[in-house]
This record gives structure tokens, sequence and C-alpha cells, in this order.
């Protein structure tokens, strides 16, 4: 039997990281089983669904790299099957049609709670049932699925282990509205039977769906998928997850700075785990990765943890992805890579210093568009009368320079500090505000030959206008 698996949103909204760590889940188990991955849109919901939602998941789990065998299928696009299904059932008189209105089902709810019962649909109440043998051919009506009135449905939740629901505390459940459209829970079973399904992994907040499904499956004579329900994903203050914890869209992760790997692996470990290791490789992962080892507990999503990851993967990730990733953010703050040395040495050269990929795309502009101002607390502290004849030495020494390397450029730092007689910060730190326009960079020598010569000289030529300038308005 091959695996397959399926992640299956809703179109109601962004990919969130809940639905995110709910789609890696059923990748990872798909691909640890040499099996097959699946992507449904479950779009029934008619009034509360967008394309611009349904282009935010797709455009979430392609950033993301969870790519799929099969789908997007859609369930707007399968309202025949579900109503052949429908109709097979109501034919084995397993499904059946309600005539009552939604105000009689209310009066009847409210009888119930005023005695203290279990408030659900009863098709043996007198009222309910006097609708229901006076209605005529054509009347309005929804169809329920006739669920088993006694017994127990039990099931082996990977996760969980053995759940078991009594029937009894289950109604009729609606497969059919009044308009004729299929209902979630009905269309679910339908799509897991005939997209082969096996194993269906998903939030806790289905487990009640569960039961209610196996018996439409058993229904039907489909084949029953292996369950597993992963718990919640908790705030940094134990709150459920939600908007006032900060970004919980995944592509506003990819806005914030952070790269997928880091993302995926940060949420592979919220509530899975391989002994005490915190870094995986893709590979790793899927190598690894087993539904027992699923937590039953409810995880907290740490920001600090994440951003510690992040830091890891741009300086131990491939400098061509980093720099794929970067792209995206070089283009929001107008940076052409082209204007500059190769990107992929820049960010071998800086990307240790940055904890996401907006702090990089900050701290690697001087080195693709000049400047025309220095950070003012930069220049105020070094930018000074007494780095005016240091700057103008080395300026003639890397003016000098036929070899326009590391190395040269560091003898020349050297040499300065030499001949004037000075500590390397004299000189060191005059330099670096004045070829990168602010007071933190990695080694100047190194930031300087990738830089350039023409624009180093250009800049300190700059640097020493500005104490110029500024003696002259001193005196």
């Amino acid at each position: 039997m091959t695996v397959k698996t399926r992640f299956a949103p809703s179109p109601t909204g962004y990919l969130h990281v809940g639905g995110a760590r709910t789609a890696l889940y059923s990748w990872l188990f798909a691909k640890s089983q040499g099996g097959e991955f699946v992507l449904r849109i479950e779009d029934t919901d008619l009034e509360r669904n967008s394309q611009e939602a349904v282009d935010a998941i797709l455009e979430g789990m392609q950033w993301l790299g969870l790519e799929w065998n099969e789908g997007p299928y859609f369930q707007t696009q399968r309202f025949d099957r579900y109503n052949e299904m429908v109709d097979k059932l109501l034919a084995e008189d397993k499904a059946y049609k309600c005539y009552a209105s939604k105000e009689l089902l209310d009066e009847v709810r409210a009888e119930q709670e005023a005695n203290k019962e279990m408030p659900r649909y009863d098709a043996d109440h007198p009222k309910i049932k006097a609708v229901n043998e006076a209605a005529k051919e054509g009347d309005p009506c929804v169809i329920r699925f006739r669920n088993p009135k006694s017994g127990s449905v039990v099931f082996d939740d990977q996760i969980r282990g053995r759940i078991e629901i009594s029937n009894s505390q289950m109604d009729d459940l609606i497969i059919r509205r009044t308009d004729g459209s299929p209902t979630y829970n009905f269309c679910v079973v339908v799509d897991d039977w005939d997209m082969g399904i096996t194993h269906v992994i998903r939030g806790e907040d289905h487990i009640n769906n569960t039961p209610r499904q196996i018996n439409i499956y058993e229904a039907l004579g489909a084949p029953v998928p292996t369950f597993a329900h992963c718990a919640m994903i908790l705030g940094d203050d134990g709150a459920k997850l939600s908007k006032r914890h900060g970004a919980v869209s995944v592509m506003q992760y990819r806005d914030m700075g952070y790269l997928p790997v880091a993302l995926n692996n940060y949420l592979v470990r919220l509530g899975w785990s391989h002994g005490d290791q915190e870094i995986f490789s893709q590979q790793e992962m899927i190598n690894l990765f087993s539904l027992n080892a699923i937590s039953k507990s409810a995880s907290a999503f740490n920001t600090d943890k994440l951003l510690w990851l992040n830091n890891h993967y741009i300086k131990t990730s491939e400098p061509e992805y980093v720099a794929e990733h970067l792209q995206w953010h070089l283009d929001q703050k107008g940076i052409n890579k082209n204007n500059g040395p190769v990107i992929t040495e820049v960010i071998k050269l800086v990307g240790e210093r940055c904890n996401t990929l907006v702090e990089l795309a900050d701290q690697i502009a001087y080195f693709y568009h000049d400047f025309d101002a220095f950070d003012a607390d930069a220049a105020k502290k070094h930018l000074r009368g007494v780095a005016k004849e240091p700057l103008e030495l080395a300026l003639a020494k890397v003016e000098a320079l036929s070899e326009w390397t590391t190395e040269n450029l560091h003898q020349v730092i050297a040499d300065v500090c030499t001949e004037l007689e000075i500590g390397m910060g004299k000189i060191g730190m005059p330099l670096r505000v004045a070829v990168t326009g602010g007071g933190q960079s990695p080694s100047v020598d190194a930031v300087m030959q990738l830089i350039g010569k023409e624009r180093v000289v250009a800049r300190i030529k700059m640097a020493l206008a500005f104490i110029a300038e500024r003696e002259a308005n001193a005196q």
C-alpha cells in the first residue's frame, strides 16, 4: 500500500503557522514512507472563500518548499461527485430528507436546554416528526446522514492512542444543504476515499469530526484512513496563538526576513522531537520523522528560538540559497545587486552578523549604492580633526595600490599605524565610517576589497571633506 497524505486548508484566510506545521508533518510523513502528498482546497464555504486566500495558501506552500504530488484539487469542482454519493446513501436508506425549519430546530433546542437535556437534532421529536411526515415532494429540505444509534466509534489515533466516542453523543449530520450544496464533513470523506488518502494528519480541533466521518466512510463502504491529531500551538504567553502574538501568516515570516529552511526546522520541533537534536536538514527530517514521536501536549511558540535558528541558517547555508531568498528584500529596498560586488561574496562576509534577511539587506546596502550622509553618531565620534591625517595617508596609499586585495588593504592600515605611530582604532574606525557610512561592519579591509577601489577612494575623499567642513564651522 502506498502511503498518501493530504493537506486540506479552507481558503478563508492566509496559510498560518498552525496550518503550515500540519502541512509539514503530512508532507514529511509521506516522504518518510516513500509515499505521496496531496494538496486539496476545501472551498465549500462559498460566502467566506476568496481567491486571494487561495493564492496566499499556494504561495505559502511553495515558499516553504512543500511541493505536492497531486492537486491542488478544489471541492467546488466536485459537487457532482458528492451529490452522486448523497443520492447513493438516500437510495440505501442511510440518509434521509429533513424538512424542519431553522426556527423549529431552535425551538426544539430551547426545549432540550430547559429540560437539562443535551441539545441535539432528534428525528423522533414529535414536532420534527410531524413536519417530516406532512412534507410534500419538492418542499425545501436538507439531507441528513442516518448516524448509528447504538455502539461506539473507536479509532487508534497515532498521536493520542485509543479514542472511543459513543454514537448516542452524535446526531444525524446534515450532508446536503437546502440549496443543494454538500457539507464539509461529507465532502472530506468522499475526497479522502477518491484520492486514496491513507493517513489524515490534522489539528486536534478536528477530533470531534473524526467519529462522524468514520461512520460516513463505513456507510459508503470506503476504507477508513489512519488518523493523527496534533496538539495546538500556543503563543509565548501560553494563550492560543493569535494575531496579537505577532506574525501568524507564513508569508509574514518571509516579509520579516526568515528563511523557509529555518521556519520549517522550527515548526517541525513544535511538537516533534528526536532526542535533544535541534538542527535538522530537510533530509534528516524525512529520515527521522514518525507520527508516534509527536507530543500530545501543546507547544509554545518562541520567537527568540526562531531568530536563533534563522541566524544559524543564514550563517551556514550555501550563500546561493540565502541570495535566492534575499532577492525579495533587495527588491523591497530598491537595492540593485548588479551595481556592486558578487552578492554571494557579500553574504559570506556580512551574513553571520544578521538574524534576519531584513537586517542583511540593510547591512549590505552600502556595497551597492553610494550614500550622501554619514551616520550622525558615528561621524560625530570618528570623523573628527584627529582623523584627518590618518585618512589622508590611507587615501594616498590606497590610490597607489596596483593590486586590490584584502591582504594589501590590511597592510595599508598597518603601515598608516606604523608611520603615524597610532593605534589601529585611530585609523580603522574613521576608515570604517568613511567607506560604509556607519560605525559597524565586518573587517574593514575585507569590506573595502569588496566595495572596490573607485568607491573607496571617493568615500574617503567625502569623509575628508566632511571633516574639513566640520572644522570650518567650528571656527
